[in-house]
């Protein structure tokens, strides 16, 4: 049978326009499920506060958490003493106070521990723990050894850090993490049941220790932000914080901070205060790298500590005091 041409035309074209339309309902589907990266929110930080950290001048503070209402923090270059912070609005100082001091834990004995780190331990008391991170709950303060990649528990009662079973450098080093000395666990954090740890660049991720975990196995990438800027610099963490049921990141290299579901791990909105941390009145003499190396959230914003590992600033030449600075929220995020 011959058809008319015109019929086909016409059924050829209908053909055309269906097929077409059932693509591109195919591919809105596919958009409305997939995550719009682009979207996430990368704000320029408003400083609320800062403060110049009197006495932490060599020290290098590393860590920072709010425990009991009180802002703890630990160094890198002392491996047997708790600082507090009282900063007050309206000074621009505030004190490095000593809180607690204990007897630091003895050299792990179930892990392999390196030549360099147990050279360290016996040379120099102060350098012996590399402690980057703190965090409590309701039981306890603990202390994460960027040395030995292993928490240590306060012991108020008896002045001592102890050791908690759960380890994980050799598995993190079969995963590939922990592959550059002074670049591993650096930042921790209590999330109910869960200890969460940062390992800090080349690649960086983060570690969920589950209560009962005797070996660290669940390892996470750090899902990207498009909008961060590492201006080249490797990809990094150095602290978290966890409030407001969310996890905190503080990305060093791209001078952020960033809110994030702490079931995904995906970025909500991100800060950035490189504008603050290298303005003229903050500036230190060398630039390189950033120098957020603490981190702790509370209702009152977004508080930051600058380690700047014994340089000067720009502005007093004979100035080496570490920097703490209190950032809002984003504006649009309600908190």
């Amino acid at each position: 049978m011959q058809v008319p041409v015109g019929s086909l035309r016409r059924w050829c074209c209908g053909v055309v326009v269906f097929v077409g339309m059932a693509i591109a309902a195919g591919v809105s589907a596919e958009a409305a499920k997939a995550p719009d990266i682009e979207a996430i929110p990368v704000v320029p930080a408003q400083l609320l506060h800062a403060w110049w950290i009197d006495d932490s001048e060599g020290l290098d503070v590393s860590g920072l958490s709010f425990c009991n209402g009180d802002l703890l923090a630990v160094s890198d270059k002392s491996s047997e003493r708790i600082y507090r912070l009282s900063p007050k609005p309206g000074n621009n100082r505030v004190q490095l106070a000593p809180w607690a001091d204990f007897s630091r834990p003895p050299l792990p004995d179930d892990q392999p521990v390196t030549v360099k780190a147990r050279a360290l331990h016996y040379a120099s008391k102060p350098l012996s723990m590399d402690f980057e991170g703190i965090t409590c709950d309701d039981t306890g303060i603990y202390l994460l050894s960027e040395r030995h990649n292993r928490i240590a528990r306060f012991d108020r009662r008896g002045n001592a850090g102890l050791w908690l079973p759960v380890r994980w450098s050799e598995s993190a080093r079969a995963r590939g993490f922990l592959q550059l000395f002074n670049a591993e666990s650096e930042g921790l954090v209590k999330v109910a049941g869960d200890f969460w740890v940062a390992l800090e660049r080349d690649p960086r991720g983060l570690l969920k220790l589950a209560a009962g975990d005797r070996v660290g196995k669940r390892f996470y990438p750090v899902p990207p932000v498009p909008g961060l800027d590492f201006r080249g610099r490797s990809e990094d963490l150095t602290a978290l914080a966890f409030y407001d049921g969310a996890l905190f990141t503080l990305e060093r290299n791209a001078f952020a901070v960033c809110r994030r579901d702490v079931d995904t791990l995906e970025a909500e909105w991100c800060i950035q205060y490189r504008d603050i941390e290298e303005g003229e009145q903050y500036v230190y003499r060398e630039t390189r790298f950033g120098k957020g190396e603490g981190l702790a959230v509370s209702r009152d914003g977004i508080f930051v500590v600058l380690d700047n590992n014994g340089v000067t600033r720009v502005a007093a030449p004979q100035d080496s005091r570490g920097l703490l600075l209190q950032l809002a929220f984003p504006a649009a995020s309600g908190r």
